[in-house]
């Protein structure tokens, strides 16, 4: 953190710290999460099953605290983020960190309670990743930050299978590959017709630190990695035709979408409105879902004896 002084007047309401946990992130790794509890072998009480996602749900909350209160600094310069609770003035420095910590330790310990000491360690891990190696090593310092720090939020399905299965195995792997891949390629859309202020607030990122050009060729280069990444997952123990026909789908329309970005100069964006570049963001919103909602549909289709 730098020097910058943030008010602390703290006139927080609920929604205050409610937006603390960075409940958009959060929803993300407890839909993953999930799904990654429901496809695993074997059978868990609805009420444990329950709980679980609860304190997997808490555990991602308080890593968004934790990189709130670490971020604050930079949080105060830029106009994206300068209204957020704490550099807003509306809750203490202090208050983000107490509440971040004593969320980390609670989630991780009722989950080991809950469900077994294998998924209380990888959201320990998860937790640990995002805060430490990701918000403190990585964010200031390398434009491969979104690259390597998108393995905290590909964990969340690996810790849900985690709790249903208690150990590893090839589907869940899978499925962090697919989330790690995906990342870098749904921010750096963003970037491409988002202008931000991270050069501003000393945070490197690939559109200023490589350029633009390049920046649409990797989008296209982890599009293509992650297309057949994403489609063997089909062929595992938890894909089926839902979800292999999803993918072959999404997979074409996320090729087809980078692909585009990729030979686009800069002038034609601009003459556009970035329109490839607002397409290809606005279909990487819904290419999880879909992905991890289509494995949700082969288990209701083995259950039904159908698949």
């Amino acid at each position: 953190m730098s020097d910058l002084t943030i008010n602390t007047h703290g006139d927080a309401g609920f929604g205050d710290y409610v937006a603390l946990l960075k409940p958009r992130v959060m929803s993300l790794a407890v839909f993953t999460a999930l799904v990654g509890l429901i496809v695993a072998p074997g059978s868990v009480h609805p009420v444990e099953a329950f709980a679980s996602v609860l304190f997997i749900a808490l555990g991602a909350g308080a890593a968004g605290a934790l990189n709130m209160w670490w971020d604050s600094d930079i949080d105060a310069l830029m106009k994206r983020t300068r209204n957020r609770p704490i550099p807003s003035g509306r809750v203490a420095p202090g208050e983000a960190l107490q509440l971040g910590l004593w969320l980390s330790g609670l989630s991780v310990v009722m989950l080991m309670l809950s469900a077994n000491i294998v998924a209380a360690g990888l959201l320990a891990f998860t937790i640990f990743f995002y805060v430490v190696v990701y918000s403190m090593l990585l964010k200031r310092r390398t434009p491969s930050n979104i690259v390597i720090g998108g393995a905290a939020g590909a964990l969340p399905p690996v810790v849900g299978w985690s709790v249903a299965a208690g150990a590893a195995a090839p589907e869940p792997m899978l499925m962090f590959a697919i989330v790690f891949l995906w990342t870098p390629p749904h921010f750096w859309a963003l970037a491409l017709f988002v202008k931000t202020d991270y050069d501003l607030a000393g945070v490197p990122m690939l559109t200023v630190t490589h350029g633009r050009a390049e920046t649409r060729s990797r989008i296209f280069v982890y599009a293509a990695v992650l297309a057949p990444v994403a489609l063997v997952l089909g062929f595992t123990s938890v894909g089926g035709p839902a979800y292999i026909a999803t993918s072959l789908i999404m997979n074409a329309l996320f090729l087809r979408g980078a692909w585009k970005v990729r030979n686009r100069s800069e002038d034609e964006a601009a003459a556009d409105g970035h329109a490839a570049e607002k397409s290809l963001f606005r279909l990487s919103l819904i290419y999880l879902f879909l992905h991890f909602g289509a494995l949700l549909a082969d288990k209701a289709l083995r259950a039904a004896g159908v698949a």
